[in-house]
C-alpha cells in the first residue's frame, strides 16, 4: 500500500492533480480521503457560531480522527469516513464506508501540516500555483457552483483565505517530496509523479512475492 498526502492553498489545482494519479492507475485500486471530511462535529453548537467556523484554520480539523483512520487502512481495516456539511457547518450522521487499496491519497488545503499524519506517507506532494491565479480559480467556481457574490469572494481572500495560506498552509511545502508548480497544467511534473507512483507500487508488489 501507498500512502500519499496531496497539499496545497484553494484553488492551486488539487483536484485535478488528484483526478490525473485516479486516471493513471488501475480501475479500484484508489481510494482517496478528503481532509475536508474531518472538519471537527460541532453538532452541540448553535448553528449562528458554527456559522463563523473558520475553515482555513488548523483547528478546524479533527486530527487525531484522520490519523487514526490512515494507520487503519495501512493495517488493512476499513474505515467509515465521516461526512461534513458546509450548510450546518457539522458532521453528518452519514459515513462513507471505504477499504483499503493499493494506493491511498489523502487530499486537502493541510495534508502536510500534522505531524502524526504526515509520518504514515509514503509520498508527499505540495500543488503550487500563483496567488493571482489561485484568487482567479476561486472567484470563478464558487460564483458559478455557489453563486457567492464577488465583493463577498474578495473580502474572503483578504481576511481569510490569504492570511491563512500564509500562515498554515504555504509552511507545509517544506515537508513535501514533490512541488507541481502550476497545479494540473504541469504535465511533466505530473508525468514523472505518475511513473514514480507506478514503480513504487511494483517495488511493494515485488516485495511480497519474495517474503
Amino acid at each position: 500500500m501507498l500512502i500519499i498526502g496531496i497539499a496545497g492553498g484553494t484553488g492551486s489545482g488539487k483536484t485535478t492533480v488528484v483526478r490525473k494519479i485516479v486516471e493513471s492507475l488501475p480501475e479500484g485500486s484508489v481510494a482517496i480521503i478528503p481532509q475536508d471530511s474531518y472538519y471537527n462535529d460541532q453538532s452541540e453548537l448553535p448553528l449562528a457560531v458554527r456559522k463563523l467556523t473558520n475553515f482555513d484554520h488548523p483547528d478546524a480539523f479533527e486530527w487525531p480522527l484522520l490519523a487514526h483512520q490512515i494507520e487503519e487502512l495501512k493495517a488493512g481495516r476499513a474505515i467509515e469516513q465521516p461526512t461534513y456539511s458546509y450548510i450546518t457547518c457539522t458532521r453528518l450522521p452519514e459515513t462513507i464506508h471505504v477499504e483499503p487499496r493499493d494506493v491511498i491519497i489523502v487530499e486537502g488545503i493541510m495534508t502536510l501540516y500534522d505531524k502524526s499524519l504526515r509520518d504514515q506517507m509514503d509520498l508527499k506532494i505540495y500543488v503550487d500555483a500563483e496567488p493571482d491565479e489561485r484568487l482567479l480559480r476561486v472567484i470563478v467556481r464558487d460564483i458559478a457552483e455557489r453563486g457567492h457574490p464577488l465583493e463577498m469572494l474578495i473580502s474572503k481572500y483578504r481576511n481569510v483565505l490569504k492570511p491563512m495560506h500564509d500562515e498554515f498552509i504555504e509552511p507545509t511545502k517544506q515537508f513535501a517530496d514533490i512541488i507541481i508548480p502550476n497545479g494540473g497544467d504541469n504535465a511533466r511534473a505530473i508525468a514523472m509523479m505518475q511513473l514514480y507512483i507506478l514503480s513504487a507500487l511494483k517495488e511493494q508488489r515485488l516485495a511480497r512475492a519474495e517474503r
